[in-house]
């Protein structure tokens, strides 16, 4: 209990239904947390404390009672920015929006309150969601608690750092791109991309079938929990689903699956110490009964590039440049970049040149999983990124000089086939001193198979007492 930051939801829930611990008692330490070494890394917005704590106080008399005990009862969670809470700011770090506010929650704020989750922090992402570091005009640089040096990622890099420091045991997040996979992977956390339909966002960007809302945790089982009460059909989101399986990682087992082991996607050019985290896992899955067999696929690190752009050429794209028109002076770099890449990707390629490539890349997925229960891949093939870094001309990836720095990362196949539900969990630590991650990739629609392989990686490469050393930050 010396650290009790630290403390993962699950446990914190036992011990609140037995009254070993308050709620108040860790949203308390969580705050003296915050307020000891958020100032070195710059994970949060702002923070709600001095209405969590009456919430905190309101469970713990439920609690006593032992009545209305719902399932996030109590717990802390902080949530990213973009997921607007009515009547606080939603500037998705624009400074021209730094004024506007919600008129009406996200609907995971929603669930996440229906459920006696505290809302106690917001956290920080790059301008607009669209960049896999985390920086911006309006909040400035969030850094990897591991090593300030380096970025936690992004776009949800706020929510990776806030709970790889102990500001949080819970966290949402979203992907369009892996902004979900790569700050976890980043951070030595865990973070879960939903199949497209499965958490429910906002309009009109929900019709996007790359993009999706979702949970970030210190833990598999914690990620499951949160992923549990974000889930199902809602109301204001057309293309959700209804509810899927319960997830859960009791029992958790890998012995007589067949996983699938590709490195390199391809031709991703991936880092040694990267690659031998990824082997390292798979090794430790053959220990635990899996049969772990390597293959390859057929992509190319420009086609994925090209075909991602061009679906952001015609939906992501245009929506930015209608809400930033008239500020562009106050754009980030990157963000200005992004929308040129995306409008040149549209006039380059027709819409349904897009979509031919991306059922092609989808028909090559399901190919090369067939017979298998899940794919294990890297999540980055670069180890870190520069937390200041704007990489406007590229990034160099293993000696490699990629063209666009998103081309480093693993993560865009599985936006393009977003039906898949992919769970990345730590791998181990890089050469820099900040943790790799690995994506487990499902077949359409079978998140429970994620979290079993997830929860057999947990248990094999223990990561639970792995936590970056810092200190009191001003």
């Amino acid at each position: 209990m010396t650290e009790l930051h630290y403390l993962d939801a699950t446990t914190a829930l036992g011990m609140f239904r037995s009254r070993e611990l308050s709620p108040v008692e860790l949203l308390e330490a969580v705050i003296a947390r915050t307020e000891a070494v958020n100032g070195g890394i710059n994970a949060l917005t702002e923070t709600l404390f001095e209405e969590a704590l009456p919430a905190a106080r309101q469970a713990a008399i439920r609690y006593a009672r032992g009545r209305d005990l719902t399932p996030l009862l109590g717990l802390p969670v902080a949530t990213k920015e973009k997921h607007g809470i009515k009547g606080r700011t939603l500037s998705q770090g624009l400074v021209a929006r730094k004024d506007e506010y919600a008129v009406e929650d996200h609907p995971v704020v929603e669930r996440i309150r229906r459920a006696g989750g505290i809302i106690h922090a917001r956290t920080t992402t790059p301008e607009y969601s669209c960049a896999t570091v985390t920086h911006s005009p309006l909040w400035g640089v969030t850094r990897n608690p591991w090593n300030r040096r380096y970025s936690p990622g992004g776009s949800s890099g706020g929510a990776g750092a806030a709970l790889a420091a102990g500001l949080a045991p819970l966290a949402t997040a979203s992907d369009i791109a892996g902004s979900t996979r790569l700050p976890a992977s980043f951070t030595g956390t865990v973070g879960f991309k939903a199949p497209y339909g499965r958490i429910p966002g906002l309009a009109p960007l929900s019709a996007d079938h790359y993009r999706g809302d979702g949970p970030m945790a210190r833990t598999v089982a914690d990620t499951a929990l949160l992923a549990n009460v974000m889930a199902g059909r809602h109301l204001g989101d057309h293309t959700s689903l209804a509810d899927g399986p319960a997830l859960t990682v009791e029992s958790a087992s890998v012995a007589g699956m067949r996983i699938a082991l590709c490195i390199r996607l391809g031709n991703y050019p991936v880092a040694p110490d990267v690659e031998a985290n990824t082997r390292g896992v798979a090794a430790a899955l053959r220990d635990a009964g899996a049969v772990v067999e390597e293959i390859e696929l057929p992509w190319t690190v420009e086609a994925t590039s090209r075909t991602m752009f061009t679906h952001f050429g015609y939906l992501l794209g245009p929506a930015m440049e209608d809400e930033t028109a008239g500020s562009e002076e106050l754009l980030a770099p990157y963000t200005r970049r992004f929308m040129a890449d995306a409008r040149r990707a549209a006039e380059e390629n027709r819409f349904v040149d897009g979509v031919r490539a991306e059922t092609r890349l989808q028909a090559e997925l399901a190919t090369a999983m067939e017979g298998f229960d899940a794919l294990l891949c890297p999540a980055s093939a670069v180890a870190a990124l520069d937390a200041d870094g704007m990489y406007l001309d590229g990034i160099d990836a293993n000696g490699e000089q990629l063209e666009h720095y998103w081309q480093g990362h693993m993560t865009a196949p599985f936006n393009i086939a977003n039906r898949c539900p992919v769970l990345a969990v730590p791998s181990g630590m890089a050469d820099c001193g900040i943790p790799t991650g690995v994506q487990i990739v499902g077949h359409p629609f079978d998140d429970a198979t994620v979290f079993t392989v997830g929860a057999a990686v947990e248990a094999v490469l223990p990561w639970a007492g792995r936590r970056p050393e810092l200190l009191t930050l001003a």
